[in-house]
């Protein structure tokens, strides 16, 4: 059927950041929701697309929002159900730009001519959103329960390793017990008397990436092959597997691989934002890493206090006032590596990880889990869409 037989796009609609106002709806443009507002300009169900460039990422919403002017937004789905349109919009893969314009756009009108395969019947509309919906709701819970466990571990390192108020030898809070403070010049601040400032090097290894050239890339079934991380792959706090460069793993030597529980640092990048952006490596198949990152290795008797300090407000506090540099901000080694650190005592460190150990292996876990429901959501979503597989 013509796409415009089933739904109609409209460009979104202008809203400077410097004429938001705090709101509960959701401002959602080419890169997802950027902000809040507090009008709106469609309300129930929506479907959003970046405007410019390609016919990319689809964003949901299922209530009232402000579809922002660099989008596409479904305003009629002409009695379809919005979340089937949703995963239709997803499988279509990237369209090419319009060469009409002198800015590159996608043309709304010429997406509304496109030839696409679609389902007509509501009910089995619906079947098939409820399956991909399924798959989609056990993602994001995954992500929830990550979430939680991730604070609940930051919220344990800030009581002992910024309040100090870790258990004393008779178990009580170490500070508001009256236990002895005194200053230390490096940190700027006081710590218990017995404690000392070091570098971070102390807890770890890194090792900077290298450069793949285009001669080096191969295709995934390629014998051999192994994925190489990009800047981009850090997602949030954590490393996301997917999306990978392919190159032979005999350009790739041990040292440049990530494993279990390292850590993936942005080392370089056109924004001073994202130069610093760290994330954990939660797979146990090992993958190579570019020359735009660095790998933090633990060590082994500090891995998650070192993992939790490394998206403390402290050390982005600090990574932000090392950036150098005005078009391209860059990090050394020598910047993470002499970055100042509390030097706690061993035993309230032991105590530390094993307080926290089963959070992370549950985070990896989940992580693992929510890369294999994804690619199953991502395999079965042409196979549905196009009839391949049906729903009974």
């Amino acid at each position: 059927m013509r796409l415009g037989d089933l739904l109609n796009l409209k460009r979104g609609y202008d809203l400077p950041e410097n004429q938001r106002r705090p709101g509960p709806y959701p401002v959602i443009s080419s890169a997802g929701v950027t902000g809040y507002h507090d009008e709106y300009m469609v309300e129930g169900q929506g479907v959003v697309t970046g405007r410019y460039g390609t016919l990319g990422e689809m964003y949901y919403v299922n209530g009232k929002y402000w579809p922002h002017n660099t989008a596409l937004y479904v305003t009629t789905f002409k009695g379809n159900d919005p979340k089937y349109i949703y995963y239709l919009l997803s499988c279509l893969g990237r369209i090419h730009t319009s060469d009409k314009s002198a800015v590159p756009g996608v043309n709304r009108n010429e997406l509304h001519e496109m030839a696409v395969p679609a389902i007509t019947e509501k009910d089995q509309q619906k079947k098939i959103a409820a399956i991909l919906s399924a798959l989609d709701a056990k993602i994001d819970c995954n992500n929830r329960i990550n979430a939680e466990l991730e604070a609940m571990a930051k919220a344990l390192y800030d009581y002992w390793f910024v309040q100090f108020d870790f258990p004393d030898v008779h178990g009580k809070p170490y500070k508001s017990s009256g236990g002895k403070m005194v200053y230390n010049a490096t940190l700027k601040r006081e710590i218990p008397e017995d404690w000392e400032s070091g570098r971070l090097e102390q807890y770890i290894s890194l090792e900077r990436g290298v450069t793949y050239g285009k001669e080096d890339v191969c295709t995934s079934s390629s014998s051999g092959a192994i994925g190489i991380l990009r800047a981009t792959n850090v997602t949030g706090n954590v490393v996301d597997a997917g999306d990978l460069v392919y190159v032979p793993s005999s350009r790739v030597s041990s040292a440049q691989t990530l494993t279990k529980f390292s850590t993936l640092i942005v080392m370089s990048s056109g924004s001073k934002e994202h130069v610093g952006k760290n994330g954990i490596y939660f797979f146990d198949e090992p993958l190579g890493y570019g020359a735009f990152c660095s790998k933090i290795t633990p060590h082994a008797n500090a891995r998650y206090f070192v993992n939790t300090f490394l998206q403390s407000f402290w050390f982005k506090a600090y990574i932000k006032n090392q950036c150098l540099g005005t078009n391209i901000n860059n990090l050394t080694n020598g910047h993470i590596n002499k970055c100042p650190v509390i030097l706690a005592k061993e035993e309230i460190l032991c105590f530390f990880e094993d307080a926290v150990k089963a959070h992370y292996e549950k985070m990896a876990v989940n992580a693992v889990e929510n890369q294999q429901l994804a690619q199953l959501r991502d395999w079965l979503l042409p196979l549905l869409m196009n009839g391949q597989v049906t729903v009974s």
